[in-house]
């Protein structure tokens, strides 16, 4: 795994829990602009997967349990577009609450991809 693509993914979660959390606060509903936020996080996602299977076919490291770690990736990988359909299809202030659970979600599976690659 790549600590900087890593430290990324958590940070754009972070910033996309704390935008839902501002609008949970105001009891608004999740807008386009935030599920575009969400897009941005998978994208990146995305990348660090193919980075990690370039990773774990080339040099893994010793002890990583595939089957564990691969279902993280995919768990991850899950959550915002679950989360994003869910929030799109529920127009209240819960849509909000749903984005920021996923998102806070996103970024606890990406500190535990971190500990099973053996980084953290």
């Amino acid at each position: 795994m790549i600590v900087p693509l890593a430290l990324l993914v958590v940070l754009l979660c972070v910033v996309l829990a704390g935008w839902a959390t501002w609008f949970v606060v105001r009891d608004r509903a999740v807008v386009l602009r935030q599920l575009w936020g969400g897009a941005v996080v998978e994208t990146v996602l995305v990348v660090q997967a193919v980075v990690a299977a370039v990773l774990a076919a080339t040099d893994p490291p010793e002890g990583l349990s595939g089957g564990l770690f691969w279902g993280y990736v995919v768990t991850q990988a899950i959550v915002l577009p679950f989360a994003a359909a869910w929030a799109f299809a529920e127009r209240t202030r819960w849509s909000s609450v749903v984005l920021l659970v996923a998102a806070l979600t996103v970024a606890f599976l990406e500190y535990r991809l971190l500990q099973i690659w053996g980084t953290v």
